[in-house]
């Protein structure tokens, strides 16, 4: 069944713009809270359990109490959390043993976008069945319980406390980080009042940047989306490594003493590499965007690497379909279902720097045997009804590449979830080929386009 409003993470959009209206997102918490009763098919007097947390845009106020209308209109209680980051929520979530949490943030988006997503009572993403049911609920007029049967709301207070101690327990107890200088860029979002206590609480000296809100600023110059601003707090520092969040604290970026960065397939595989040594690696599930060099040095480890599709959902999948406990996205969304059950990025950012105390080396060191192949990519804007899949254009010149790059590289044409846009990725071990086998193909694409 084709979906009308959700994409592979929930609702998003402009604010002010359908779908991201008031009485779209009442009409959305109402028809999630139509589902959960139905669902649930609890006794009489009894009412499901919401959590509802936000990140720092404007916006999450009206939001949140659109959602919590249509929530209280269905018969479902809410609880109110505040700020708190996304997989805050689905720790409360089902921490709490409620029925489902939902997040209004659109992520590493600008502050005048906004978005809803929903996770199950077990703190991961809604099945598929689920969001279609509630899609369906959407199309039906909006109605509301009798005033006896309607949902109560209220604030929990510790929150951010619970989570804080929660990201705590995933760092091993026999280790500290006393004497290590972190900067911390919490993208003026929702860990801005959680990240450095969490750091600070297990030893280190934090020096926080981005954990200023002002409903507006959210991911604005800072944050895992621009790293330039985590380099250079690095570097005025002093920091010994540098830590950057997005605006729901999702995803993690990380850059040495030096300034260099090191994105989710780096870190990804520091923690693989200290799993392995633990012997405890399973195997490993990136995505079509994964570097292939860090696909063989998965390989060379010993363990496992299987591709997703793009987004988060996918990797999950894959990792609850195989068993396996790592993965994540170059991105920087990482997931370690051996201490949480969606990406988180505090979480992941302790990964990595237990594997390095545990080695006592630094993310360089780490590192030292990753070699990335270089990666062209190029977008190419299409034109509604093209079906760039069909043309023979475009596949011989996909095959030429294919051919000259042999088992040396490896070529990606995937159209943009959100734009018009064919991405063209050509990936090898030499710059030059790579760089003119994506002009080639690009060349194609347009030269079909007209």
């Amino acid at each position: 069944m084709a979906r009308k409003y959700f994409g592979t993470d929930g609702v998003r959009g402009q604010v002010g713009r359908s779908p991201i209206t008031p009485d779209f997102v009442m009409r959305l918490g109402y028809a999630a809270g139509k589902t959960l009763v139905a669902r649930e098919k609890l006794q009489a007097g009894q009412h499901p359990g919401v959590l509802i947390g936000k990140d720092t845009r404007i916006s999450g106020y009206m939001l949140e109490a659109a959602l919590e209308a249509g929530f209280a209109a269905a018969g479902v209680n809410v609880i109110l959390a505040g700020p708190i980051p996304t997989p805050a929520v689905a720790y409360l979530t089902r921490a709490l043993r409620l029925q489902a949490g939902v997040v209004i943030s659109a992520s590493h988006n600008p502050y005048y976008d906004n978005g809803i997503k929903f996770f199950s009572a077990s703190g991961s993403k809604l099945p598929d069945a689920v969001e279609e049911e509630i899609e369906a609920h959407l199309d039906e007029p909006m109605g509301c319980a009798e005033s006896a049967a309607l949902g109560r709301a209220r604030r929990i207070d510790d929150a951010a406390g619970r989570y804080i101690e929660f990201c705590k327990s995933t760092f091993p107890n026999e280790l500290n980080l006393r004497g290590l200088r972190i900067a911390l860029d919490c993208a003026n979002g929702a860990a801005y009042h959680i990240a450095p206590k969490v750091f600070h609480e297990l030893g280190a000296e934090v020096v926080s940047v981005g954990v200023s809100p002002n409903g507006l600023n959210i991911n604005e110059n800072c944050g895992a989306t621009v790293p330039e601003s985590l380099r250079e707090a690095v570097l005025k520092n002093g920091a010994d490594i540098g830590i950057a969040l997005d605006g729901d604290a999702d995803r993690v970026l990380m850059c040495d003493r030096a300034g260099a960065l090191y994105d989710g397939d780096k870190l990804l595989y520091v923690i693989a590499r200290a799993q392995q040594a633990e012997g405890r690696l399973g195997g490993v599930v990136g995505t079509l965007m994964s570097n292939l060099g860090f696909e063989h040095a998965i390989r060379r480890l010993g363990a496992d690497f299987v591709r997703a599709k793009v987004g988060d959902r996918y990797v999950l999948e894959q990792l609850m379909e195989r068993g396996y406990k790592l993965g994540g996205e170059n991105s920087g969304h990482i997931i370690c279902l051996d201490r949480h059950t969606t990406g988180d990025g505090i979480v992941s950012a302790l990964q990595v720097l237990a594997a390095l105390r545990e080695r006592g080396e630094t993310l360089e060191e780490a590192c030292a045997t990753l070699v990335f192949y270089p990666q062209r990519l190029i977008n190419v804007r299409m034109r509604a009804g093209f079906d760039w899949s069909a043309d023979a254009h475009i596949a011989r010149a996909r095959a030429e590449a294919e051919a000259e790059l042999g088992d040396s590289g490896r070529v990606l044409l995937r159209p943009s979830g959100t734009e018009p846009l064919l991405r063209v990725l050509v990936e090898g071990a030499e710059l030059e080929r790579v760089e003119r086998l994506a002009r080639h193909i690009a060349d194609a694409v347009t030269e079909s386009l007209g």
